[in-house]
Protein backbone atom coordinates (compact mmCIF):
# COMPACT_ATOMS: atom_id res chain seq x y z
CA UNK A 1 0.00 0.00 0.00
CA UNK A 2 1.54 3.34 -0.53
CA UNK A 3 0.10 7.05 0.71
CA UNK A 4 0.00 9.64 -2.04
CA UNK A 5 0.99 13.55 -0.26
CA UNK A 6 -0.85 16.31 -2.46
CA UNK A 7 0.52 19.51 -1.52
CA UNK A 8 -1.61 22.08 -3.30
CA UNK A 9 -1.51 25.25 -0.57
CA UNK A 10 2.76 24.61 -1.34
CA UNK A 11 2.39 24.24 -5.30
CA UNK A 12 0.32 27.51 -6.10
CA UNK A 13 2.85 29.30 -3.83
CA UNK A 14 6.08 28.18 -5.91
CA UNK A 15 3.72 28.06 -8.94
CA UNK A 16 5.11 25.00 -10.68
CA UNK A 17 2.32 22.37 -10.57
CA UNK A 18 1.24 19.94 -8.01
CA UNK A 19 3.87 18.29 -5.61
CA UNK A 20 3.09 14.78 -5.46
CA UNK A 21 4.74 12.12 -3.07
CA UNK A 22 4.55 8.56 -2.91
CA UNK A 23 6.03 6.81 0.09
CA UNK A 24 5.02 2.90 1.05
CA UNK A 25 4.05 2.12 4.56
CA UNK A 26 7.34 0.95 5.20
CA UNK A 27 9.21 4.51 3.90
CA UNK A 28 6.72 6.12 6.23
CA UNK A 29 7.39 3.74 9.72
CA UNK A 30 11.24 4.05 9.07
CA UNK A 31 10.88 7.73 8.67
CA UNK A 32 8.65 8.27 11.77
CA UNK A 33 11.82 5.49 13.73
CA UNK A 34 14.29 8.05 12.46
CA UNK A 35 12.90 10.62 14.06
CA UNK A 36 12.28 9.29 17.37
CA UNK A 37 15.82 8.07 17.20
CA UNK A 38 17.29 11.27 16.36
CA UNK A 39 15.48 12.71 19.34
CA UNK A 40 15.95 9.89 21.98
CA UNK A 41 19.95 10.52 20.75
CA UNK A 42 19.96 14.02 21.49
CA UNK A 43 17.68 12.95 25.46
CA UNK A 44 21.24 10.74 25.96
CA UNK A 45 23.44 13.87 24.96
CA UNK A 46 21.29 16.20 27.25
CA UNK A 47 21.69 13.47 30.15
CA UNK A 48 25.58 12.76 29.85
CA UNK A 49 26.20 17.20 29.79
CA UNK A 50 24.37 17.38 33.34
CA UNK A 51 27.28 18.19 35.20
CA UNK A 52 27.99 21.46 37.65
CA UNK A 53 25.47 23.76 35.14
CA UNK A 54 22.65 21.74 36.84
CA UNK A 55 23.69 21.42 39.90
CA UNK A 56 24.40 25.21 40.19
CA UNK A 57 20.41 25.54 38.98
CA UNK A 58 19.31 23.10 41.73
CA UNK A 59 20.95 25.26 44.69
CA UNK A 60 19.36 28.49 42.56
CA UNK A 61 16.20 27.02 42.58
CA UNK A 62 16.23 25.48 46.12
CA UNK A 63 17.12 28.95 47.86
CA UNK A 64 14.76 30.86 46.06
CA UNK A 65 11.40 28.22 46.97
CA UNK A 66 13.40 28.05 50.63
CA UNK A 67 12.65 31.78 50.81
CA UNK A 68 9.34 31.76 50.17
CA UNK A 69 9.80 33.20 46.43
CA UNK A 70 8.72 31.25 43.44
CA UNK A 71 9.86 30.04 40.10
CA UNK A 72 8.74 32.18 37.13
CA UNK A 73 9.94 30.69 33.58
CA UNK A 74 9.88 32.21 30.45
CA UNK A 75 10.44 31.26 26.36
CA UNK A 76 9.08 32.79 23.33
CA UNK A 77 7.37 30.36 20.43
CA UNK A 78 7.45 26.91 21.11
CA UNK A 79 10.04 27.40 24.41
CA UNK A 80 6.89 29.30 25.53
CA UNK A 81 4.74 25.87 25.62
CA UNK A 82 7.38 24.01 27.21
CA UNK A 83 7.83 27.02 29.71
CA UNK A 84 4.28 26.12 30.44
CA UNK A 85 4.73 22.89 30.98
CA UNK A 86 7.45 22.74 32.85
CA UNK A 87 5.81 25.76 35.14
CA UNK A 88 2.76 23.17 35.74
CA UNK A 89 5.02 20.50 36.51
CA UNK A 90 6.84 22.69 39.46
CA UNK A 91 3.74 23.67 40.86
CA UNK A 92 2.11 20.43 41.11
CA UNK A 93 4.84 18.95 42.74
CA UNK A 94 5.26 21.28 45.33
CA UNK A 95 7.64 24.09 43.92
CA UNK A 96 5.77 27.32 43.22
CA UNK A 97 5.70 28.19 40.00
CA UNK A 98 3.95 30.65 37.28
CA UNK A 99 4.79 30.95 33.36
CA UNK A 100 5.53 34.84 31.95
CA UNK A 101 5.15 35.45 28.25
CA UNK A 102 8.04 37.94 27.72
CA UNK A 103 5.87 39.70 25.32
CA UNK A 104 3.09 40.82 27.89
CA UNK A 105 5.83 41.11 30.61
CA UNK A 106 7.19 43.97 28.65
CA UNK A 107 3.55 45.71 28.86
CA UNK A 108 2.81 45.01 32.72
CA UNK A 109 2.91 41.36 33.37
CA UNK A 110 6.68 42.18 34.95
CA UNK A 111 4.34 42.74 38.27
CA UNK A 112 4.21 38.85 38.60
CA UNK A 113 7.76 38.87 39.60
CA UNK A 114 9.30 40.18 42.70
CA UNK A 115 13.19 40.31 44.82
CA UNK A 116 12.66 36.74 46.28
CA UNK A 117 12.33 34.89 42.84
CA UNK A 118 14.09 33.48 40.24
CA UNK A 119 13.46 33.85 35.93
CA UNK A 120 14.05 30.44 34.47
CA UNK A 121 14.52 31.76 30.63
CA UNK A 122 14.46 29.35 28.00
CA UNK A 123 16.00 29.91 24.57
CA UNK A 124 17.78 27.26 22.75
CA UNK A 125 19.28 29.09 20.80
CA UNK A 126 20.15 31.49 23.36
CA UNK A 127 19.32 34.90 21.05
CA UNK A 128 15.51 35.06 21.36
CA UNK A 129 15.17 38.67 21.19
CA UNK A 130 11.76 38.84 23.11
CA UNK A 131 13.47 37.06 25.91
CA UNK A 132 16.83 38.99 26.21
CA UNK A 133 15.00 42.24 26.00
CA UNK A 134 13.05 41.23 29.16
CA UNK A 135 16.75 40.86 30.91
CA UNK A 136 17.58 44.40 32.08
CA UNK A 137 14.16 44.93 33.20
CA UNK A 138 14.41 41.93 35.49
CA UNK A 139 18.22 42.74 36.59
CA UNK A 140 16.51 45.74 37.85
CA UNK A 141 14.09 44.21 40.20
CA UNK A 142 17.52 42.31 41.96
CA UNK A 143 15.82 38.82 40.03
CA UNK A 144 18.59 36.38 39.59
CA UNK A 145 18.50 34.72 36.33
CA UNK A 146 19.20 31.22 34.91
CA UNK A 147 19.46 30.44 31.08
CA UNK A 148 18.30 27.08 29.87
CA UNK A 149 20.11 27.41 26.57
CA UNK A 150 21.64 25.06 23.93
CA UNK A 151 24.63 27.63 23.69
CA UNK A 152 26.88 28.34 26.78
CA UNK A 153 28.47 31.24 24.55
CA UNK A 154 25.39 33.24 23.70
CA UNK A 155 23.45 36.01 24.14
CA UNK A 156 20.86 35.00 27.22
CA UNK A 157 24.05 32.86 28.83
CA UNK A 158 26.04 36.18 29.08
CA UNK A 159 23.59 37.90 30.86
CA UNK A 160 22.57 35.64 33.33
CA UNK A 161 23.44 34.25 36.90
CA UNK A 162 23.41 30.69 35.65
CA UNK A 163 23.64 28.77 32.52
CA UNK A 164 22.13 25.11 32.32
CA UNK A 165 22.95 24.20 28.68
CA UNK A 166 20.86 21.80 27.20
CA UNK A 167 23.09 19.69 24.63
CA UNK A 168 22.15 17.42 22.41
CA UNK A 169 23.28 16.42 18.38
CA UNK A 170 20.69 17.67 15.87
CA UNK A 171 17.57 18.84 15.26
CA UNK A 172 14.82 15.82 14.03
CA UNK A 173 13.49 18.08 11.33
CA UNK A 174 15.07 17.74 8.18
CA UNK A 175 15.79 21.49 7.55
CA UNK A 176 17.54 21.82 11.13
CA UNK A 177 15.12 24.01 11.80
CA UNK A 178 12.34 23.39 13.80
CA UNK A 179 12.42 22.79 17.29
CA UNK A 180 11.98 19.18 17.81
CA UNK A 181 15.18 17.25 19.56
CA UNK A 182 16.00 20.73 21.11
CA UNK A 183 12.30 21.31 22.65
CA UNK A 184 12.28 17.40 23.88
CA UNK A 185 15.83 17.46 25.44
CA UNK A 186 15.04 20.93 27.23
CA UNK A 187 11.18 19.32 28.31
CA UNK A 188 13.14 16.30 29.80
CA UNK A 189 15.90 18.45 31.60
CA UNK A 190 12.59 20.40 33.08
CA UNK A 191 11.54 17.14 34.48
CA UNK A 192 14.63 16.22 35.42
CA UNK A 193 14.81 19.60 37.66
CA UNK A 194 11.42 19.50 39.09
CA UNK A 195 11.90 15.56 40.07
CA UNK A 196 15.40 16.81 41.83
CA UNK A 197 13.40 19.38 44.05
CA UNK A 198 11.21 17.10 44.69
CA UNK A 199 14.06 15.32 46.91
CA UNK A 200 16.08 18.17 48.16
CA UNK A 201 12.56 19.78 49.68
CA UNK A 202 11.48 16.17 50.64
CA UNK A 203 8.41 16.89 49.13
CA UNK A 204 6.17 13.76 50.33
CA UNK A 205 3.01 11.90 49.30
CA UNK A 206 1.12 13.48 51.69
CA UNK A 207 1.86 17.33 50.39
CA UNK A 208 1.27 15.77 46.35
CA UNK A 209 -2.15 14.74 47.28
CA UNK A 210 -3.09 18.10 48.74
CA UNK A 211 -2.51 19.37 45.49
CA UNK A 212 -4.75 17.33 43.43
CA UNK A 213 -7.39 17.05 45.41
CA UNK A 214 -9.71 16.22 42.54
CA UNK A 215 -10.00 13.64 39.94
CA UNK A 216 -7.99 9.82 39.92
CA UNK A 217 -5.03 11.04 41.09
CA UNK A 218 -6.36 13.36 44.10
CA UNK A 219 -8.86 10.04 45.21
CA UNK A 220 -6.41 7.84 45.35
CA UNK A 221 -4.33 10.02 47.06
CA UNK A 222 -6.23 11.59 49.31
CA UNK A 223 -8.55 8.22 50.69
CA UNK A 224 -7.26 6.85 53.44
CA UNK A 225 -7.65 2.77 54.05
CA UNK A 226 -10.38 3.37 56.68
CA UNK A 227 -12.26 4.88 54.26
CA UNK A 228 -12.48 2.17 51.79
CA UNK A 229 -12.06 -0.92 54.27
CA UNK A 230 -15.46 -3.36 54.34
CA UNK A 231 -16.35 -3.39 58.39
CA UNK A 232 -19.30 -4.59 60.12
CA UNK A 233 -21.81 -7.27 58.17
CA UNK A 234 -19.45 -6.99 55.35
CA UNK A 235 -16.51 -8.19 57.53
CA UNK A 236 -16.02 -12.05 57.86
CA UNK A 237 -14.70 -12.34 61.43
CA UNK A 238 -14.11 -15.50 63.88
CA UNK A 239 -12.51 -16.43 66.99
CA UNK A 240 -9.45 -18.75 66.27
CA UNK A 241 -11.80 -21.47 67.81
CA UNK A 242 -14.24 -21.62 65.23
CA UNK A 243 -13.97 -24.46 62.18
CA UNK A 244 -13.88 -24.27 58.80
CA UNK A 245 -17.75 -24.45 58.63
CA UNK A 246 -18.09 -21.35 60.51
CA UNK A 247 -15.70 -19.90 58.39
CA UNK A 248 -17.16 -20.85 55.37
CA UNK A 249 -20.76 -19.13 56.66
CA UNK A 250 -19.02 -15.98 57.57
CA UNK A 251 -18.00 -15.61 54.28
CA UNK A 252 -20.84 -16.47 52.61
CA UNK A 253 -23.03 -13.26 55.25
CA UNK A 254 -20.78 -11.08 54.44
CA UNK A 255 -19.87 -11.88 50.85
CA UNK A 256 -16.39 -11.43 51.26
CA UNK A 257 -13.24 -13.59 50.02
CA UNK A 258 -11.70 -13.94 53.37
CA UNK A 259 -11.94 -14.97 57.19
CA UNK A 260 -10.42 -13.16 59.69
CA UNK A 261 -9.49 -14.74 63.09
CA UNK A 262 -8.70 -12.49 66.14
CA UNK A 263 -7.61 -13.85 69.75
CA UNK A 264 -9.79 -12.78 72.71
CA UNK A 265 -8.42 -9.10 73.06
CA UNK A 266 -9.78 -8.76 69.36
CA UNK A 267 -5.90 -8.85 67.56
CA UNK A 268 -5.39 -10.20 64.53
CA UNK A 269 -3.97 -13.93 64.37
CA UNK A 270 -4.67 -15.34 60.81
CA UNK A 271 -6.63 -15.65 57.79
CA UNK A 272 -8.75 -18.05 55.85
CA UNK A 273 -9.59 -17.50 52.24
CA UNK A 274 -11.78 -19.32 49.24
CA UNK A 275 -8.72 -20.13 48.02
CA UNK A 276 -7.63 -21.92 50.51
CA UNK A 277 -11.03 -23.98 51.40
CA UNK A 278 -10.81 -24.95 47.44
CA UNK A 279 -7.30 -26.44 47.59
CA UNK A 280 -8.45 -27.84 51.46
CA UNK A 281 -11.57 -29.96 49.81
CA UNK A 282 -8.96 -31.05 46.88
CA UNK A 283 -6.50 -32.60 48.20
CA UNK A 284 -9.29 -34.03 50.99
CA UNK A 285 -6.73 -32.72 53.72
CA UNK A 286 -10.22 -32.03 56.22
CA UNK A 287 -13.38 -31.95 56.92
CA UNK A 288 -15.75 -28.77 57.36
CA UNK A 289 -16.34 -29.29 60.68
CA UNK A 290 -12.77 -29.43 61.65
CA UNK A 291 -10.82 -26.53 64.29
CA UNK A 292 -9.94 -23.91 61.44
CA UNK A 293 -6.68 -22.87 63.48
CA UNK A 294 -4.58 -25.33 61.73
CA UNK A 295 -5.14 -24.60 58.42
CA UNK A 296 -5.45 -20.70 58.76
CA UNK A 297 -2.46 -18.96 57.61
CA UNK A 298 -1.11 -17.40 60.64
CA UNK A 299 0.16 -13.42 61.33
CA UNK A 300 -0.91 -12.48 57.39
CA UNK A 301 -0.15 -9.67 55.96
CA UNK A 302 -1.94 -6.19 57.24
CA UNK A 303 -2.21 -3.05 56.57
CA UNK A 304 -2.97 0.16 59.23
CA UNK A 305 -6.14 1.98 58.91
CA UNK A 306 -4.55 5.19 58.83
CA UNK A 307 -2.49 4.40 55.75
CA UNK A 308 -3.21 5.82 52.39
CA UNK A 309 -5.41 3.52 50.22
CA UNK A 310 -3.18 3.78 47.17
CA UNK A 311 -0.11 2.24 49.36
CA UNK A 312 -2.59 -1.36 49.16
CA UNK A 313 -1.98 -1.60 45.32
CA UNK A 314 1.75 -1.87 46.47
CA UNK A 315 0.70 -4.50 48.75
CA UNK A 316 -1.51 -6.62 46.63
CA UNK A 317 0.47 -6.52 43.93
CA UNK A 318 4.04 -7.41 45.64
CA UNK A 319 2.08 -10.21 47.83
CA UNK A 320 -0.34 -11.58 44.83
CA UNK A 321 -3.24 -11.24 47.70
CA UNK A 322 -6.80 -10.52 47.26
CA UNK A 323 -7.97 -9.71 50.62
CA UNK A 324 -6.11 -7.57 52.91
CA UNK A 325 -6.56 -7.17 57.23
CA UNK A 326 -6.79 -3.69 58.68
CA UNK A 327 -5.46 -3.07 62.15
CA UNK A 328 -5.98 0.07 64.02
CA UNK A 329 -2.63 1.28 66.26
CA UNK A 330 -3.02 -1.18 68.61
CA UNK A 331 -3.44 -3.92 66.50
CA UNK A 332 -7.00 -4.98 66.57
CA UNK A 333 -9.01 -6.34 63.60
CA UNK A 334 -11.00 -3.57 62.39
CA UNK A 335 -11.82 -4.02 58.38
CA UNK A 336 -10.54 -5.81 55.33
CA UNK A 337 -9.95 -4.59 51.93
CA UNK A 338 -10.70 -6.62 49.27
CA UNK A 339 -9.07 -5.90 46.24
CA UNK A 340 -12.05 -6.37 44.35
CA UNK A 341 -13.69 -2.78 45.76
CA UNK A 342 -10.65 -0.68 44.70
CA UNK A 343 -12.15 0.24 40.93
CA UNK A 344 -15.33 1.20 42.55
CA UNK A 345 -13.74 3.20 44.63
CA UNK A 346 -11.39 4.72 42.12
CA UNK A 347 -8.52 3.63 44.02
CA UNK A 348 -7.19 1.36 41.13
Amino acid sequence: MTLEILDSSLASRNRCGTIKRIMDNATILSRAREVMETEIEGLRAAQAALGDDFLATVRLLTETLDRDGKIVVTGVGKNLHIAEKLSATLASTGSTSVVMNPIQAMHGDLGMIAARDVLLALSFSGESEEVIRLIPAVRRLEVPVIAMVGNPESTLARLSDVTLCVRIGREACPFGMAPTTSTTATLAVGDALAMVLIDTRQFDKASYARLHPAGAIGRALVLRVRDIMRTGERLASLRSDASIMDAVMAMTAAQSGAALMTDPEGRLVGIFTDGDLRRLLSEGRAGLHEPLAPVMTRNPKSVADDAFAVDVLRVFERYKIDDLPVVDARGLLVGVVDIQDLPKMKVM
